[in-house]
């Protein structure tokens, strides 16, 4: 939430989650930045799909997950994209993997880890993005 608060992007929460975002719980877990967050809650994937602006917009929706073959770095990036990222313990469903098995990207990591975690894989992956993009609208 901080992060997409800081680079003015918007975050979508699809459920279930594993988490509340009530005021209280959202203050323990230290996300202050709650009020200058865009985020948008979605009870799961289908409710989602029917915020889109057009159906055309998942041809722009790139799934970051360990069973990607390209990395995230060799992809251009463009204004308007979509970022999808799996839950901090599973990952992505596989159906949605292979729904979007051409777009599957990955961050590159040494054999013995697993993953890395949700937080940190966002923040690589957006900032590639806003790099590519020239940083418009930050300082």
């Amino acid at each position: 939430m901080r992060l997409c608060a800081a680079t003015q992007t918007q975050l979508h929460l699809i459920g279930p989650l594993g988490f509340r975002l009530d005021s209280a719980a959202v203050r323990r877990a230290g996300m202050d930045y709650r009020e200058w967050a865009n985020v948008q809650r979605h009870d799961n994937w289908p409710a989602f799909l029917t915020t889109l602006p057009s159906p055309s917009s998942l041809e722009r929706l790139f799934v970051f997950t360990t069973h990607g073959s390209t990395s995230y770095h060799q992809t251009r990036y463009q204004p308007g994209d979509w970022l999808l990222f799996g839950n901090e313990g599973s990952g992505l469903p596989p159906d949605l993997r292979q729904q979007f098995a051409e777009r599957l990207r990955r961050i590159p990591m040494a054999d013995p880890a697993r993953s890395l975690n949700l937080a940190n894989s966002v923040a690589i992956v957006l900032y590639e993005a806003l790099r590519q993009l020239d940083f418009q609208g930050l300082r």
